[in-house]
């Protein structure tokens, strides 16, 4: 029996590869891809001359037997996505589920992903928090939101540039436009950056400069929505050199 390799690719600057991606990469029988065009130029960068097929949104219902077939034939099979860790918001549980009820073997690398390094970033509290990714685009967003109105714990969604101001003037309407925000665009990237304020300065922010990239919102939760992070107020003389 074959092993199913989940592998994060960087979602941004390629250094953040890890050394064991780029050699499984290359060890595996097949890897699937989201879009090979764009593994292509990701693998050629790393020397991984390896046979790839297309896995994606539109087409995993009708390889999945096939998949399934090749792992208990004993082949190993890696899955990435575009960029980051493959199933946070791309495609891949599908195939987990159908390995575990198959017994075939997943193992999952630890690697890339958006959300930890926005969180982290943010000052915002992340001992706890939820992880919405993108909301849906029409029908269902109100209600998704709707259902988060009392989330205690800071909130993370993913948006791209074209939608973000009308999503942050969802969250107006259903967090309050004085709820703590912060909007991390284009992480690992050239032009990485954050806007923190409310809700209100931001949505401000974005009709005076349009949104590039790809975004993380973390939003405070409602216990939390006073608690951003401030400078700690200390006294000068606490860490004066005793010397």
């Amino acid at each position: 029996m074959g092993i199913l390799y989940i592998v994060p690719t960087p979602v941004g600057n390629l250094e953040d590869m890890t050394f064991r991606a780029i050699r499984v990469l290359k060890e595996v029988d097949l890897i699937m891809a989201e879009d090979t065009r764009t593994s292509r130029i990701l693998l050629n960068h790393f020397d991984i001359q390896n046979k790839l097929i297309s896995y994606h949104k539109f087409n995993e219902h009708q390889i999945l037997e096939n998949v399934i077939n090749k792992l208990l034939s004993g082949m190993s099979i890696a899955l990435i996505s575009d960029a980051g860790t493959p199933s946070i918001s791309d495609p891949g549980f599908l195939i987990v589920r159908e390995c575990a009820k198959y017994d075939i073997i997943i193992s999952t690398l630890p690697g890339p992903t958006a959300f930890v390094p926005a969180i982290v970033n943010s000052g915002l509290p992340n001992d706890r928090f939820c992880f919405e990714g993108f909301l849906p685009t029409k029908k269902g967003r109100n209600t998704r939101l709707n259902e988060l109105v009392d989330e205690k714990r800071t909130m993370i969604f993913y948006e791209s540039p074209h939608r973000l101001i009308k999503t942050l003037e969802n969250f107006a309407i259903v967090f309050g436009k004085d709820r703590k925000i912060v909007a991390v665009k284009e992480i690992s990237k050239i032009h990485e950056g954050s806007v923190r304020g409310t809700i209100e300065s931001l949505i401000n922010h974005f009709n005076n400069n349009q949104p590039k990239g790809e975004f993380v919102l973390v939003v405070a939760g409602k216990d939390n929505a006073e608690k951003i992070i401030k400078e700690p107020n200390i006294s000068k003389n606490k860490y004066k050199n005793s010397n």
